[in-house]
């Protein structure tokens, strides 16, 4: 008897299935414009570069266990690699249950489950926006934020007091030269890589279903392995994150937010001697409201803050001799959107981004060499999207 298997990815719902094999994909294309910035577009540019191209699939081996992937192309402008990767692909074994606890565990290369929009992200009509909040979901880091390689363990208790969710993992992603080029700067001619990342999350959601709560913890190393003629030296960072998320949902609204505390040490890599310390704080609320099923609007406020220190940057500013403007030490974005179900399986969405602060324009452990973001600057786009 043949079996019908719906891949679980969010909001996707048509399936080509056949036996034990189903798959879906998306294609959306916008365009966009950074104004004051060079975040997304350079010189501020209108432009095509908000191309997203994926299928995904899951193929059923057996009951307890399946294989499941995702390939895609994106053309984001400045924020991540140009082209092809493979987002995801692992092995999703159903373990036996105990104590009525659902657990699954996924090996290869998982996608990240810990945060309230980190295993949608990667496609365009699970997204909000198109760009997410900078504070907790920065797009420098999409690809190494949005999976690893190794092994995530998910387990899940539903009863009459609620559904508790249990997220661990531990791998690490490999990092390209813009990557790479991201943590020093462009003239870095060796190798970063991430040693590892271990992150642990846990979430609660009442029988009534309506709202979700829930924290997470992170801690990351990277290493740089700097070229025989490199302007840079062997260097380490180490990063640890801690996160409280909460999500309500009603019939017409739909509000969300998440609070970040960010520890960050680097070592080396602009000279032997080098250290930076610092802790980062931030986080963002935002709301939609349905005006029809097809039709939503939305607002959100998003804030981050370099150096808990030193908020207004001038810190910042002095110890670079102003070669860092003190505005480079905090963000804070306003967004509206909106979104329209044109028909089955069409969308139309459109954004608007208010900006104080270039905190998130780059993510150099210096920026002296990338001051193009005024203190105040804006970005929008609109996208159109269609999935099967």
């Amino acid at each position: 008897m043949k079996r019908v298997l719906v891949f679980s990815l969010s909001a996707l719902s048509v399936a080509v299935q056949a036996d034990n094999f189903s798959w879906h994909g998306y294609v959306s294309q916008g365009i966009t414009q950074s104004i004051d910035s060079n975040f997304i577009t350079d010189n501020n540019n209108i432009t095509t570069e908000l191309t997203e191209i994926g299928v995904n699939a899951r193929f059923q081996l057996n009951p307890s266990l399946a294989l499941v992937g995702q390939a895609n192309y994106l053309d984001g402008g400045n924020r991540y690699e140009k082209g092809g990767r493979i987002d995801y692909l692992f092995l999703d074994w159903k373990l036996p249950s105990v104590y009525k606890w659902n657990t699954h565990l996924n090996i290869g290369r998982f996608k990240n489950r810990h945060w309230l929009y980190s295993a949608t992200r990667d496609v365009p009509h699970t997204r909000a926006t198109a760009v997410l909040p900078q504070s907790v979901y920065f797009d420098g880091f999409r690809d190494i934020t949005l999976g690893s390689d190794g092994a995530l363990l998910q387990s899940i208790r539903s009863g009459d007091t609620g559904t508790w969710e249990v997220n661990w993992s531990y791998g690490r992603s490999p990092l390209n030269q813009g990557e790479t080029g991201a943590f020093l700067g462009e003239g870095a001619q060796g190798h970063a890589l991430q040693d590892f990342v271990h992150q642990f999350s846990v979430y609660y959601q009442p029988p009534s279903l309506n709202w979700r709560v829930g924290a997470s913890w992170l801690n990351s190393d990277f290493s740089y392995e700097a070229a025989p003629v490199d302007n840079f030296v062997d260097g380490d960072t180490n990063v640890s994150r801690l996160m409280l998320s909460a999500i309500y949902f009603s019939e017409f609204w739909e509000i969300s937010s998440e609070l970040l505390r960010e520890d960050r040490v680097d070592s080396g890599g602009y000279a032997l001697g080098f250290r930076n310390k610092r802790v980062s704080e931030g986080g963002y609320v935002q709301a939609r409201y349905l005006f029809t099923p097809r039709i939503s609007a939305l607002v959100s406020y998003d804030t981050y803050t370099l150096d808990r220190d030193d908020p207004d940057g001038l810190r910042l500013n002095q110890i670079s001799e102003g070669l860092i403007p003190a505005h480079y030490g905090f963000a804070d974005t306003l967004a509206v959107g909106f979104r329209w179900d044109l028909a089955p399986n069409w969308r139309l969405q459109g954004e608007h981004h208010w900006v104080e602060g270039g905190a998130r324009a780059t993510s150099l452990i210096l920026p002296q060499h990338t001051t193009k973001t005024a203190e105040h600057w804006r970005m929008w786009s609109v996208q159109l999207m269609y999935w099967f």
